[in-house]
């Protein structure tokens, strides 16, 4: 069993929220909704949970009109783009301002 320290829910009926949840093992959640301008709830917060070694990982995320976005150390980040792709997509962008199709 464990020992829940702390949970917290406030709901406005409007879309808009807040919810804490905190556990005596270092689990916990944190976040905040409010309505968005195309009839969804938006919604900010973390997560925080512990790993295999003992220390624990923390996830902060927004998901609102522009989708899912989550920030974290563990999670994997894309390579960069390598130049000659930059200049390619540089290239592609000027051709279409110019009205160039393919």
């Amino acid at each position: 069993f464990v020992t829940i320290l702390r949970d917290d829910r406030q709901d406005l009926g409007d879309g808009a929220f807040s919810y804490v949840f905190e556990a005596a093992n270092g689990i916990g959640e944190s976040r905040v909704g409010y309505p968005g301008s195309k009839g969804q709830v938006n919604m900010q917060g973390s997560y925080r949970f512990s790993l295999d070694d003992g220390t624990f990982a923390e996830v902060r995320f927004v998901a609102d009109e522009f989708g899912f976005r989550a920030e974290s150390p563990l999670l994997p980040t894309p390579h960069p783009i390598p130049a000659h792709a930059v200049e390619q997509i540089r290239v592609a962008e000027e051709q279409r301002r110019r009205g160039i199709q393919f």
